[in-house]
């Protein structure tokens, strides 16, 4: 994907207008603690099935102290897990997937373009290619810092059997 080949024009995604603030990113995400990476959603295109949010990097991030010593780099799994909950969000909120819980199904055509620090803000911004209602949804996804590309790709998302892994637990744990 070339630079200019943005989901959304980033003269759209105003990081003052907040649609969904963490307190509401938690009602469709289960994630907390060092796991929650999105601060707010602000955008969101219900015709193109378009969203968008941001997670501000800040030097107490689980992984700043040790990844790299001297040298803090935002993993590269921790912005595909930025991207995933966006998408997990949007097709939470709005029912797509029919499921309790959407979980990494793949990724493919990933692409670091540039490095994440703290005091950066990582735009994340997911728009669905296809979706297979209980099977299966689609997203095309980017990061960006100031205006430019960091990380891309494609994620899909599947239903987690909520109900089956909860089984599993309480027989783990009896």
């Amino acid at each position: 994907m070339a630079e200019k080949d943005y989901i959304v024009d980033p003269a759209l995604l105003d990081c003052n207008r907040v649609i969904a603030d963490i307190h509401e990113i938690r009602k469709y995400n289960p994630q907390r603690f060092e796991m929650e990476q999105l601060t707010a959603i602000i955008y969101e295109d219900l015709e193109n099935h378009v969203c968008g949010g941001y997670k501000d990097i800040t030097p107490n991030e689980f992984w700043a102290r040790g990844h790299m010593p001297n040298m803090p780099l935002m993993p590269g799994v921790m912005m595909l897990e930025a991207a995933a909950q966006m998408c997990s969000y949007f097709a939470m909120k709005h029912d797509l997937l029919g499921a309790k819980m959407v979980g990494f199904g793949g990724l493919e055509d990933v692409r670091f373009r540039d490095p994440v620090i703290p005091g950066d803000r990582l735009i994340v911004v997911c728009g669905m290619t296809k979706l297979r209602r209980g099977r299966i949804v689609v997203c095309r996804f980017q990061g960006l810092v100031r205006g430019s590309i960091v990380v891309e790709g494609i994620l899909k998302g599947i239903p987690i059997p909520v109900d089956l892994v909860s089984e599993q637990l309480s027989k783990i744990q009896a």
